[in-house]
C-alpha cells in the first residue's frame, strides 16, 4: 500500500481527492491546521518543517492544495497578502520537507490556477501561453516557482492550473445559485468573457492521473476542453436548474458588490484548454458545460 500525503486535504477538493485515492487502496495522510480525523496530521505551514515532516519521508506522492479561499472575502490589502502568503509558505514547507527527506516522494503535485494567464479575452491558452501580470497571475507565478524547487532526480513536479470546479457541495458554484432559484439569474457584465470550468469528477480523475503519469511534468491545465462564455454558462445553468437565465447583472453592480476581485474572478476571464493532458491521453468525462451542469443537478 502506497502512502499519499495531501496538504489542505480537509478542503473541498482535498476531501474529494482523498476519498477517491483511499478507494483506490492508498494510505492517505491529510495535513491540516485542525486535527479532525484519523487520517489527519496537524501542521503549521509557515515555510518551515515541523514534526509533520516525517509523513513526507517515504511517501509515494505529495499533493499540495493548501491556501486560503480567493473569493472568501473582499480583497483588502491584508487579505491579498494572506492569499499570497498562505500559498507560498505552505508550498515552501512541503518543498523543504521533500528536499530533506531520505526517501523523497516520486511525485509532487501542487495546485495552481488559471489566473496564471491573467485576463486574455478569447485567445485559446495552452500550457505554453505566457503569464499575465495582475495580482492573481503574480501569485500563481510565485506559487509555481516555489513548487518547482522540489524537482530533482527522484521527484517529478507538476502543478495543476485549475479552473472553475463544478459541484453543488462546494467551490464557486453554490454562491451563484440563489439568483437562479429566484428567477433572477443571467449573464454577468458583457457575458462574453470566457469561464474555464471542469466538473469535480474530472478534476479528481485528472489529479489521480497526474499522480501516476510520469510524462505529466510542469504545468497541466485542469480545465475541460470547451471553455464557455459567461453567457453560455448562465444559459446552461438555467437549463440545468429549470430556471430562466435572462436577467443580466451589470458590471458596475458587480464591482460595487465584490470590489477589486470582481474583474479577475467574474468580469474578465481566460479561454484555457487542457492541451497537455489531452496530448498525453487523458480523456474527459464531461466535455460540454451543459452535460456537466446537468450531471451536477442530477445528484
Amino acid at each position: 500500500m502506497s502512502r499519499i500525503v495531501i496538504a489542505g486535504g480537509s478542503g473541498f477538493l482535498g476531501r474529494a481527492l482523498a476519498d477517491a485515492l483511499a478507494a483506490d487502496g492508498h494510505d492517505i495522510v491529510i495535513l491540516s491546521r485542525r486535527s479532525e480525523g484519523q487520517r489527519v496530521v496537524t501542521w503549521t505551514p509557515d515555510g518551515s518543517v515541523g514534526p509533520w515532516g516525517s509523513t513526507i519521508d517515504g511517501a509515494t506522492a505529495v499533493v499540495n492544495l493548501a491556501g486560503v479561499s480567493i473569493a472568501g472575502r473582499r480583497w483588502t490589502r491584508t487579505h491579498k497578502q494572506r492569499i499570497r502568503e498562505s500559498r507560498i509558505a505552505a508550498t515552501r514547507s512541503l518543498v523543504e520537507a521533500i528536499r530533506g527527506a531520505s526517501h523523497p516522494p516520486s511525485t509532487f503535485v501542487s495546485q495552481s490556477a488559471v489566473g496564471y494567464y491573467g485576463p486574455r479575452g478569447d485567445e485559446p491558452l495552452g500550457e505554453e501561453a505566457p503569464a499575465g501580470s495582475d495580482f492573481l497571475a503574480r501569485v500563481c507565478i510565485e506559487w509555481e516557482a516555489e513548487a518547482a524547487r522540489a524537482a530533482g532526480d527522484r521527484t517529478r513536479v507538476t502543478w495543476l492550473r485549475t479552473g472553475l470546479v463544478l459541484d453543488r457541495r462546494g467551490g464557486a458554484l453554490p454562491p451563484m445559485l440563489p439568483p437562479f432559484w429566484f428567477g433572477g439569474g443571467g449573464p454577468v457584465g458583457t457575458g462574453r468573457q470566457y469561464w474555464s470550468w471542469i466538473h469535480l469528477a474530472d478534476w479528481v480523475a485528472l489529479a489521480r492521473w497526474t499522480i501516476g503519469e510520469p510524462r505529466a511534468v510542469g504545468a497541466v491545465n485542469a480545465t475541460a476542453p470547451a471553455p464557455a462564455t459567461n453567457r453560455e454558462f448562465a444559459r446552461a445553468l438555467g437549463r440545468a436548474m429549470h430556471r430562466p437565465a435572462l436577467m443580466p447583472a451589470p458590471a458596475f453592480a458587480v464591482r460595487l458588490l465584490l470590489g477589486e476581485m470582481a474583474e479577475p474572478l467574474v468580469l474578465t476571464g481566460q479561454r484555457v484548454v487542457p492541451a497537455k493532458a489531452e496530448r498525453l491521453g487523458f480523456r474527459f468525462r464531461f466535455t460540454s458545460v451543459d452535460d456537466a451542469l446537468a450531471a451536477v443537478f442530477r445528484r
